[in-house]
């Protein structure tokens, strides 16, 4: 599931970078909320986990990086973004927001969309890179995991140091043979990493 807002007209940044925003401990969806009616296009990717309580079961939808939103653009609205109830701080290096690749927003994005299941997935630094050949995933690139008899996708979100992960068929990727095209991205010359 993906919780995905964009308001046609607004005064966005020219140059259209995703940030991310740290929030309080489940305060995500509400941040989201706020930030959409104030103009703002905001991305939270959602999972669904199945919790069990002594008298009940129910199925959750959790954002896929705590404490964490996704907005795109609006620097010049820097006061409106941060008076929102709820709001720790914008994710900054030497108190400048940094923009997160849009290679990576775009990947959790088309994995949230896709349909396959996504969950968190704690974040590699080397395993086999590969890339997606065709399907709704097509031209994502990630390390490829084996749990048990599935296959996964981990895609990352290196500024935060967060991972997510993406059921997918091995037959659909094709591994990489140097570092990927991604901006600064560790390779390591190994076989499929394995995850517990």
């Amino acid at each position: 599931m993906l919780c995905r807002s964009n308001s046609h007209g607004s005064p966005l940044d020219s140059r259209l970078d995703w940030y991310a925003i740290y929030t309080r401990h489940q305060h995500e969806k509400t941040v989201a909320r706020i930030l959409t009616s104030k103009g703002f296009e905001t991305l939270l990717p959602l999972y669904s986990a199945v919790h069990r309580w002594k008298d009940r079961t129910k199925l959750l939808s959790l954002p896929l990086f705590p404490c964490y939103v996704f907005i795109k653009g609006g620097s010049e609205r820097r006061l409106d973004i941060m008076t929102t109830p709820g709001i720790h701080a914008l994710v900054s290096t030497a108190g400048q927001p940094t923009a997160i690749p849009n290679a990576e927003i775009e990947a959790i994005r088309r994995a949230i969309e896709s349909g396959a299941p996504v969950e968190p997935h704690p974040l590699l630094k080397c395993g086999e890179w590969v890339r997606v050949k065709c399907g709704p995933l097509e031209g994502i690139q990630g390390i490829l995991v084996r749990k048990k008899n599935l296959y996964r996708l981990v895609l990352s979100v290196e500024m935060l140091g967060k991972a997510a992960c993406v059921d997918i068929d091995a037959f659909l990727v094709e591994r990489l043979n140097g570092a990927p095209s991604k901006v600064d991205r560790p390779y390591c010359q190994s076989q499929t990493a394995y995850a517990a």
